[in-house]
């Protein structure tokens, strides 16, 4: 989470509350945040299956991850924002996606009209993972969703060098080099505006190309 002192606190309390049919840790990575974020958190009480790990200045998404990463003990790792643009109950059906014998589980979102805030958002989030889908002979639905699970140790193989917004794309695309299958379920969205808070811009998505390509050629 970074500077996600509006959502954060009830963020994580769904987390928590979230039945996932398994075992859990969870572990909360505060991005770098300059608002009240850390000490709204600091002020709850949480279980002890909760963990805090901070950074001392923002350095993206990609980063968090690899710090969470770091930081994993369990056999599964699966990624969850503070933005509450997905529902965290529904790790619990990649769980048990991944209890039927699938390797890498992909929540894919389907952009209903009440659930994206804007046609450019969805045309781009289309035009990056057709891209994908090209570039690597595949067909996924939603390259870009934050809903993935993937066994810790896979995770860490994956040699993921992008620190902000494209680590997404990174993360597909190394998994799509190595042929390793990835299994899509749907599950729910509902996307943020600019004025509440969104972060994504453009310049994101030319960013994520580039990404795809590098890992492509690689």
């Amino acid at each position: 989470m970074y500077n996600e002192e509006a959502s954060a606190v009830e963020a994580l309390r769904e987390i928590v509350d979230a039945d996932v049919g398994a075992e859990r840790e969870i572990i909360v990575i505060d991005d770098g945040s300059t608002d009240r974020t850390a000490s709204m958190l600091a002020a709850e009480s949480w279980p002890a299956e909760v963990r805090f790990v901070s950074h001392d200045q923002n350095r993206g998404k990609g980063a968090a991850i690899q710090t969470g990463l770091a930081a994993a003990e369990g056999t599964h790792t699966a990624i969850m924002d503070a933005d509450l643009e997905y529902r965290p109950a529904d790790i619990a059906k990649l769980i048990a996606a991944a209890s039927e014998g699938h390797e890498v589980v992909f929540g894919t979102r389907a952009f209903e009209a009440h659930s994206a805030h804007s046609f450019w958002y969805v045309i781009g989030n289309r035009g990056v993972t057709l891209a994908g889908n090209m570039l690597f002979n595949c067909w996924l639905s939603d390259m870009m969703t934050c809903h993935k699970l993937l066994p810790t140790e896979l995770f860490r193989q994956l040699d993921l060098r992008e620190n902000g917004f494209a680590i997404e794309a990174e993360i597909t695309a190394r998994l799509l080099r190595r042929e390793v299958p990835i299994y899509e379920v749907s599950v729910a969205y509902q996307a943020r505006s600019r004025e509440e808070g969104k972060k994504l811009t453009a310049m994101d998505g030319f960013r994520v190309l580039r990404t795809l390509i590098r890992c492509r050629i690689d």
